[in-house]
């Protein structure tokens, strides 16, 4: 009798703590399935580009955790004039080295095709142990948390590179190259929205929070890389884009095939690489892919050089001369969440502009980018600043979008992957050079912003004729929709 009676009592209490649990998991699985509803739609899934967005983004949360504490420590802790000490030593400890591995990095990882997963985990792994490496040096700013930073940013770019030769070989059916390329972007972007404020978070605990945060972050990243599809790491059909002499601008010319590739029955094996090239001839690169990607790349570094410039100019011109009435992390922040605002917009009008005409949208874009900074400089003006970020961050991800298109319709499939690896470096070297600029300039706004029309009208003049003229002749191959 009592037995049934406990029996009667216990049945109610499980039920009530299965509820409990439910409404307590409902929240985190329910979003969980949504999120992976969303990156694994029109064939994504299917396809491996469903994981490659959920790592981009891992990937972009465990930066911004690292930035986070890095400008907490570097930029924030210390008066004005010792932070611009800082950051200038910050930038000749990391940059000036990166600087000469930025053109190392892409050819190295192109050679590496088989092993792509790994390089994208590894990648991972190293900035999880540099993060716990500069959770002790973060506080007091200790020189070792330099070499740890240049680590951390040459990882971050190895893996951009891996990344944008990774996705052409995980495009679903019926799925271009910018539609793909705008999933990821505006994954790693959301995901880089959610994780700032929880690194600001960390941060009131304590400034080792935010890379401990990051470690994890990018452990688990390390664990997702491995469960990209095995096609990831095939070179199958694949060959390295050369560079031709300019007379012959506008072929490809792929490396000749390895003795492996020629048929096993009856046929000549390939011919070796001719004399010229092993005696030490300039080996061919980018300019073989055509004179429309050549020009984009020209605009694209513009905008690259731009986006650096104005980084670190106006983290210093507003933390000393704030926006009105705001203090100088809230004029940051307007200005960061300008730029983030403009960039999505961009990604998200690439992808529904589906890559037509993309020279035209590329010398529009550098077009409008000019003509907002000459507005700036010459009506300089917290509105104008904040207009002049959004615009920057909105061209820039138009023009990169557009600058894939070309190299997906322009480029032979095999070898678009090595077009993708050094355009990628190309563009990260002008992000440095941009930033050096911005750091050496005067605190002058209307200076800055007459510094960063030059930087645009620079690009402008080099690459705006060449744009249109290919827009004119038109591409000798099938566009993708």
């Amino acid at each position: 009798m009592a037995s049934a009676r406990s029996h009667d009592e216990s049945g109610p209490l499980r039920r009530t703590g299965r509820s409990i649990g439910h409404a307590l998991h409902t929240p985190f699985t329910g979003t969980a399935r949504g999120i992976r509803k969303a990156t694994h739609a029109h064939g994504a899934g299917e396809s491996g580009l469903g994981k490659l967005i959920e790592l981009h983004a891992v990937n972009g949360a465990g930066d911004v955790m690292i930035t986070v504490a890095l400008a907490s420590t570097v930029f924030f802790s210390v008066p004005t004039d010792q932070a611009r000490g800082r950051v200038a030593l910050y930038l000749a400890v990391t940059m000036a080295p990166f600087i000469l591995l930025a053109p190392v990095i892409g050819p190295l990882l192109d050679r590496l095709p088989h092993g792509r997963r790994a390089a994208m985990a590894g990648s991972m792994l190293a900035r999880a142990l540099l993060a716990l490496t500069m959770s002790g040096a973060v506080a007091t700013g200790g020189l070792e948390l330099y070499p740890a930073a240049l680590g951390v940013l040459v990882c971050s770019k190895a893996y951009g590179v891996v990344r944008s030769a990774v996705v052409p070989r995980l495009l679903p059916p019926r799925f271009s190259l910018v539609k793909a390329n705008s999933r990821v972007t505006l994954a790693g972007l959301l995901a880089t929205g959610v994780a700032a404020p929880i690194g600001a978070g960390l941060q009131t605990i304590g400034p080792p929070w935010p890379l401990y945060g990051a470690c994890a972050i990018f452990v688990g990243g390390a664990v997702l890389a491995f469960t990209l599809p095995h096609k990831v790491d095939s070179s199958k059909g694949e060959r390295k884009a050369h560079l031709v002499p300019p007379h012959g601008e506008g072929t490809v010319r792929p490396e000749p095939p390895r003795k492996s590739d020629a048929p096993r029955t009856g046929s000549r094996p390939a011919r070796p690489k001719e004399k010229k090239e092993k005696n030490g001839e300039r080996r061919p690169g980018l300019r073989s892919v055509g004179p429309s990607v050549l020009h984009g790349l020209q605009a694209n570094a513009s905008h690259r050089a731009l986006s650096g410039f104005l980084i670190f100019f106006l983290a210093f011109l507003l933390r000393e001369h704030p926006l009105a009435g705001q203090s100088a992390a809230i004029s940051l922040g307007i200005v960061g969440v300008a730029a983030g605002v403009g960039n999505a917009l961009g990604t998200a009008v690439g992808s529904w502009l589906r890559a037509r005409g993309p020279e035209i949208i590329i010398a529009s874009v550098l077009g409008l980018a000019l003509g907002v900074a000459v507005l700036a400089a010459v009506f300089f003006s917290t509105v104008m600043v904040a207009a002049l970020a959004a615009m920057a961050g909105f061209t820039q991800a138009l023009s990169k979008l557009s600058l894939d298109a070309m190299i997906q319709r322009d480029v032979p499939e095999e070898v678009r992957t090595s077009a993708f690896a050094r355009s990628e470096t190309l563009l990260q070297m002008a992000w440095v050079a941009g930033g050096a600029i911005g750091i050496a300039l005067p605190l002058n706004g209307v200076l800055g912003m007459s510094v960063a029309a030059c930087i645009l009208a620079l690009g402008a003049a080099t690459s705006v004729r060449g744009l249109l003229g290919a827009a004119r002749r038109g591409s000798p191959h099938p566009r993708v929709a």
